[in-house]
């Protein structure tokens, strides 16, 4: 039987899509709050990527439908925690990003949280 401090050692490989190909997570020339930010967000990246590709989108899209359908103050969470996540990404891909490709992240962000007031205020 294995000791605890090698118990790390002996465990297979978590089966998931390899990363993608390139030097760095990070952008070059950074400001340091976008460092610590994708610092930040390097493990989770990687732990969503390592998921099945479905997944997220089906989390986000059933958090989604439960802030929409959930009563005033159950479903506003649900779709401010969707907003936030869609913030997150947006902020993680902004300087690869056209213009084009901004104005569309930033509306569906203001999008939900209008309807995640909305259902907060009871409409």
């Amino acid at each position: 039987m294995a000791s605890p401090e090698h118990e790390d050692e002996q465990r297979r490989p978590v089966p998931g899509r390899p990363l993608p190909r390139g030097d760095s997570l990070f952008t070059p020339g950074a400001g340091r709050l976008r460092r610590e930010v994708e610092r930040r967000s390097a493990v989770p990246l990687v732990w969503l990527h390592q998921r099945p590709g479905w997944l997220p989108p089906v989390v986000l899209g059933a958090l989604f439908l439960a802030g929409l359908m959930a009563p005033g103050w159950l479903g506003g969470p649900c779709l401010v925690l969707v907003a936030a996540v869609f913030g997150w990404l947006a902020f993680l891909t902004w300087p690869s990003l056209q213009r084009q490709q901004r104005v569309p992240r930033v509306l569906m962000i203001v999008v939900v949280l209008v309807l995640a007031a909305a259902r907060m205020l009871g409409f």
